[in-house]
């Protein structure tokens, strides 16, 4: 125990005597563990951040349907039940109709709003979402054709009625005969006939309050969006879906096994990723990750020579005091374990100090690239510490050798 506090006292002595070249030594390694810590860091919460910077380019999973007979609200809610709740960001399932708006055919597609709102955040309202019955969204192609805008009202008739028309129209054409031969009859009959076409068509339209524009650049600029409820009271039918899309925050190989669970515990559900989203997500990361590795190996390349550098020069200086330990008898091991002491404890004292400033240099890196906090990893401290020991250790291999070749006659003659 004395000699171990009798060694630890001398390293410390021998740094404190020669504090400037020491303190440059500390510091380069400081600096170094303060790369190595920050960058670790980021590495490792980088595919979170980023993560949730693509989901809001929208969903990267879709779910149609593998049998239609059985692809409903039910089936879907149990398709997305088996996605971890933490992971899953927005799903928002849909329904696509033929209706028609001032006697024009339109798209309406159903949707749960919330749901919609948190899977493709991208979207741009002018006005507000819909958040009363009856509230929809208008695509903005489709509001300059209809000349609408928010707070406007519009009427929606069910596609259905065209068909009913087609249907009286042919009948018409077959009685065309006796249509001839009693014109007057037949002006009353069609006068009647419109008049509860009319009432009919009343009684399927729905009025509804447009709350905001939609734009995205899309094909969703010719939609009109209601709510599913909204399109069952429209159509008498309710719990049909025709897709749904999700935002889940996972990697590709995350997003490939909930795809999996989903095909094994729902079959009527097919699942498929949206490719150009996953491949854009894990080629950024990919390289992203590569850059941080780059960086780190060279910092710890420039740190290495930094310290070796200075313990050359320490070496240089005392090498009057180094030949006079061996004349005194001390063996090169000695010699070895005082250089090596003074390093390692230049490292490990960098590395503390590094592990400090580099969570400090990874948060502000965090808040200003992605506006979001990090996490500190106690794993970090150990890694950091560990490498940073490593690193002045191979730093001080060349100059400790040099110290060991030292020849004391030499050395004592003033040569």
């Amino acid at each position: 125990m004395k000699k171990q506090k009798m060694f630890l006292r001398m390293i410390t002595a021998s740094l404190i005597r020669r504090h400037s070249r020491m303190l440059v030594a500390l510091l380069a390694i400081a600096v170094g563990a303060t790369i190595l810590s920050g960058l670790v860091t980021i590495y490792y919460d980088v595919p979170r951040q980023m993560g949730a910077q693509f989901r809001n380019y929208g969903a990267n999973m879709l779910l149609l349907p593998a049998d239609k007979e059985n692809f409903n609200e039910d089936t879907v809610n149990a398709a997305i039940n088996t996605i971890d709740a933490q992971s899953l960001v927005g799903a928002a399932p849909y329904r696509y109709e033929s209706v028609t708006i001032n006697e024009q055919p339109v798209i309406a597609a159903a949707t749960d709003m919330t749901g919609a709102k948190a899977a493709s955040p991208y979207w741009y309202i002018t006005g507000n979402w819909p958040e009363a019955d009856s509230d929809v969204l208008v695509g903005k192609n489709l509001a300059a054709t209809l000349g609408v805008k928010a707070g406007s009202e519009i009427s929606v008739l069910y596609g259905e009625t065209s068909d009913k028309d087609s249907d009286e129209s042919s009948a018409d054409e077959k009685n065309a005969d006796k249509e001839i031969s009693d014109k007057e009859n037949t002006d009353e009959e069609i006068s009647d006939k419109e008049n509860t076409d009319k009432e009919n068509t009343d009684d399927i339209g729905k009025k509804f309050t447009v709350s905001g524009i939609l734009e995205t650049g899309g094909t969703e600029e010719d939609y009109i969006f209601i709510s599913l409820a909204d399109m069952a009271n429209l159509t008498g039918v309710s719990g049909r879906l025709d897709a749904a899309e999700l935002s889940i925050s996972a990697s590709k190989e995350e997003l490939t096994a909930y795809a999996d669970k989903i095909k094994a515990a729902v079959p009527s559900v097919s699942p498929r990723l949206v490719k150009r989203v996953t491949q854009s997500e894990t080629t950024v990361l990919t390289k992203l990750q590569a850059l941080v590795f780059l960086v780190t190996a060279v910092v710890l390349l420039l740190t290495m020579i930094c310290v070796a550098t200075t313990m050359m020069a320490v070496v240089a200086e005392r090498r009057k005091e180094i030949g006079l330990r061996k004349a005194l008898g001390a063996s090169n091991g000695s010699i070895i374990m005082e250089f090596m002491g003074e390093g390692l404890l230049l490292g490990g004292v960098g590395g503390l100090l590094g592990t400090v400033f580099g969570f400090a240099f990874a948060q502000a890196v965090s808040m200003n690239v992605f506006n979001s906090s990090i996490d500190f990893r106690p794993l970090i401290l150990p890694a950091t510490v560990i490498v940073s020991v490593l690193v002045t250790g191979l730093a001080c291999l060349l100059p400790v050798r040099s110290a060991t070749d030292v020849d004391p006659a030499l050395v004592l003659k003033g040569e």
